[in-house]
């Protein structure tokens, strides 16, 4: 099988963030590594290669530093790599991810196309489907369970409250794949020197910029939440029924807390 698999370069979740001076991200000086959810999807794309053989590319969009996660994932296996490279790509909505990544692979045919379940930074959880959307390609998400199935495949979702679901699948398809679906393997010593000799195709912004619409979406403003230590008790008056009680405590929580 031909696979491809999306993965993201996030900010580190413990390290200090600051914001930039428009107050719209984060500062770039901080540190970063691969989206934990598209770590385990390119593990279960590097295992069906494995298992049933063929080959898995990686892709990721974002400025030149993005290429670190690209560089990690041929260390683990991965056979090549693609590279939107441009800053621009890192404030497009998903939908327009989604057209670029479709304008960069459409015509390589791939069997598979994998991605995380959503990223640590946004957490949309949309990018994968609407690439099937693009694509016009079957799609599934929150795998946790894979298998060859005939020409198709059988997978295994991850519902609500312990619950699961076993659906069929045919080929070509988009998969979201859901952290815990396998155990992560480290790079090794000749994974590493193996990678600096495996082939990064880099793709421009006027490569693709044809096939992008208006971005649908876009952030404002970030901020800290404001620190509050306050703690009120509220005690009923005397000979006040508890309805009565209630509506004073909602009253206060509306109009001075302002949280509801």
């Amino acid at each position: 099988m031909k696979i491809l698999v999306c993965i993201k370069q996030v900010p580190q979740k413990d390290a200090p963030l600051k914001l930039n001076e428009a107050g719209d991200w984060i500062h770039e000086g901080a540190s970063y590594e691969v989206n934990e959810p598209d770590a385990y999807a390119l593990e279960e794309a590097l295992r069906q290669k494995e298992a049933h053989g063929g080959e898995v590319a990686v892709i990721t969009a974002g400025p030149a530093r993005a290429q670190q996660v690209l560089r990690e994932a041929l260390s683990k296996g991965a056979d090549r790599a693609i590279h939107l490279e441009d800053d621009r790509f890192s404030g497009l909505d998903s939908v327009n991810t989604a057209r670029a990544i479709a304008a960069a692979v459409g015509a390589e045919q791939f069997d598979l196309i994998f991605t995380g379940l959503q990223s640590d930074d946004l957490g949309a959880a949309q990018t994968g489907v609407l690439l099937a959307e693009v694509l016009g390609w079957a799609h599934a998400t929150i795998i946790v369970g894979i298998e060859k199935n005939g020409a198709g495949l059988r997978l295994k979702r991850e519902l609500e409250a312990g619950r699961y679901q076993h659906v069929d699948i045919t080929l070509p398809a988009v998969l979201t794949i859901q952290s815990g679906i396998n155990r992560l393997r480290y790079a090794t010593l000749i994974g590493i020197k193996q990678a600096k000799l495996k082939p990064l195709r880099k793709v421009a912004w006027s490569e693709i910029e044809a096939a992008l619409g208006q971005n649908l979406q876009r952030i404002e403003r970030l901020y800290a939440p404001p620190k509050r230590q306050k703690t009120e008790l509220f005690h009923p008056s005397p000979g006040e029924s508890a309805a009565e009680t209630v509506r004073r405590l909602v009253e206060r929580l509306r109009n001075d807390a302002g949280v509801i």
